[in-house]
């Protein structure tokens, strides 16, 4: 039997996306695979009794080293903030090329807590800052102190002693270009360098609370349990800086969408389904109910998605229990036919991810084709027609070009570039100033602009002709001509319309980094926690692969 894929118009809708969740794909996940025989050390952990200073971590094999360097430092409670105009934080931190002289760590003490207006090299590959969740981490340090493990209850309600205001990679403020790193066969799979930061960040704030508690009681002080440890994870505070990602890397875009749907697509084609891969799928999905029921946040919009997610979920097991559906042929097809029926896409896409559980041999290949060399698709084939480009149009874009740009609610918001920090924002088109200044991102607008301006144009002109009049829209045929080649690299909906929710185009992004627990504080900007319940370095070796659903255990 074969299964087809879904289809783009279906989801890359942006409340489809918006319901993704972490899987075997994510990028956290596979790191952790690809560097579990690797050697981890703390090379140097040189803070005073209060907690600051400098510290290096490690990964080595043969004599590849990466070497995160670790600043932490002395900041006011006032000075503490997760936006990103901060020009504070608790500690900051770079993954080093190599390992570090002490040159490289002088010269990094100044340029590295500084952050944005510091200057990187480029033997740093990543830079990153992030502050404390200062309620969790002086519980922790005083119960630590006192000879107490902290209440687990009360930690597990934030998840996280610290927590990430950005990570960045690829040549920004003179970190390494990524050509000089990208044929390394250990990175091949996206965001590698920023998940190994993240991971390194975790153990460093568990070093730092023992720490902290030794000097503050050195006769009576313990350390952190190592199982509350691995049921710590670091938080990130993520804004509207990311959601631009996904519209202006189409083929990277395609290219992890078409993983996932290739993969479900032949977990659906297994005509039977051996025991240990039912037990693995079920186990994985019962265990994981402790990380929907422990998953907190303030926003309405979430809660409600919890609350039907939390439903569907036990309406699903209880048509696990009460059907045969495993004694059937194609039963993860018949599992994912009766999601599609009866089931919210939140709870649909859960599965999904949770279907990918038991099959290393089909998930793995995938890996390393999550990828893309975007220059190679850069160039518009001006040889084409007018006709090509028509088609291509009704064909891939049917929904978009339905959307009535005249209508101001099509219009409502446009995205630009804050002057400070130079970073992504949304305005209101008809409150606010400054729409002049809007950036490219009005893709579906831009489709139907296109479509009309080919309305009255001779099927057999020539694209490199027709630019030549209309060369404001270059960058959209650049990308309908890319869609054409990459089915899933386009957002079908409407990016600046009144309806659009932007954490949408967040959690699509932080569901393949590998992010749990997503929690909106607006429309535009949440919190998460990666890596919790993942094993710390020393277990890497032997470490359980779904683990991420022994959290809380």
């Amino acid at each position: 039997m074969e299964v087809s894929l879904r289809e783009p118009k279906e989801i890359m809708k942006l409340s489809k996306l918006g319901c993704f969740h972490q899987s075997k794909l994510s990028f956290l996940r596979s790191f952790l695979k690809e560097f579990k025989n690797w050697k981890y050390s703390r090379d140097l952990f040189d803070l005073d009794e209060n907690g600051y200073g400098r510290a290096v971590y490690s990964f080595s094999k043969n004599k590849r080293i990466y070497s995160l360097i670790c600043f932490a430092n002395k900041i006011d409670d006032n000075e503490r903030s997760d936006r990103v105009i901060a020009t504070k934080w608790d500690a900051a931190f770079t993954l080093h090329d190599g390992i570090p002289a002490k040159k490289d760590l002088d010269r990094l003490s100044n340029n590295v807590p500084k952050q944005e207006v510091g200057r990187m090299s480029y033997k740093e590959l990543t830079l990153s800052r992030a502050n404390k969740s200062v309620r969790i981490f002086n519980h922790v340090v005083e119960c630590l102190s006192n000879g107490e493990q902290p209440d687990k209850h009360k930690i597990s309600e934030v998840g996280y002693l610290y927590r990430t205001t950005a990570v960045y990679g690829s040549g920004k403020f003179g970190l390494a270009d990524r050509f000089r790193i990208k044929d390394r066969n250990e990175i091949f799979g996206p965001f590698r360098l920023e998940m190994m930061l993240v991971y390194l960040v975790r153990q460093f704030t568990f070093d730092q609370v023992n720490h902290i508690a030794k000097n503050r009681n050195p006769k009576k002080a313990i350390t952190l349990d190592k199982n509350i440890c691995r049921n710590l994870g670091i938080g990130n505070s993520t804004g509207l800086g990311m959601a631009p990602f996904i519209v202006n890397h189409p083929t990277l875009l395609n290219n992890w969408i078409t993983a996932r749907e290739t993969i479900l697509k032949q977990i659906r084609e297994i005509e039977n389904v051996d025991v240990k891969s039912q037990d693995i799928f079920k186990t994985c999905l019962k265990k994981s109910l402790k990380n929907v029921s422990s998953w907190s946040t303030e926003s309405d919009f979430q809660k409600k998605k919890i609350i039907n997610l939390s439903k569907d979920l036990n309406k699903f097991l209880k048509f696990l229990d009460e059907s045969n559906v495993f004694e059937k042929n194609y039963a993860f097809n018949e599992v994912y036919l009766w999601c599609e029926k009866n089931l919210n896409d939140e709870c649909i896409e859960y599965v999904v991810s949770m279907m990918m559980e038991p099959f290393d041999n089909i998930v793995d290949p995938h890996i390393n084709k999550m990828s893309s060399d975007e220059d190679k698709y850069f160039t518009i084939p001006t040889n084409r027609t007018v006709e090509d480009l028509r088609t291509i149009l009704e064909q891939k874009y049917s929904d978009i070009l339905k959307i009535d740009f005249s209508k101001k609610n099509s219009n409502k918001n446009f995205w630009f570039i804050s002057k400070n920090k130079e970073e992504p924002r949304l305005a209101d088109r008809y409150i606010d100033k400054g729409s002049e200044l809007e950036q490219p991102l009005a893709i579906a607008r831009d489709i139907c602009l296109l479509y009309s301006r080919i309305s009255n144009t001779k099927n057999s002109l020539k694209i490199g002709r027709f630019l030549l009049e209309n060369n404001d829209l270059r960058h959209i045929i650049r990308r309908v001509f890319i869609t054409e080649k990459f089915p899933y690299a386009e957002i079908q909906d409407n990016t600046i319309g009144s309806e659009l929710m932007a954490i949408d185009m967040l959690r699509l992004k932080l569901s393949f980094f590998g992010a749990l627990k997503f929690d909106p504080r607006s429309d535009k900007w949440l919190r998460i926690s990666m890596f919790q319940g993942a094993p710390l370095p020393q277990d890497l070796k032997s470490f359980d692969e779904h683990w991420i659903y022994n959290s809380l255990n």
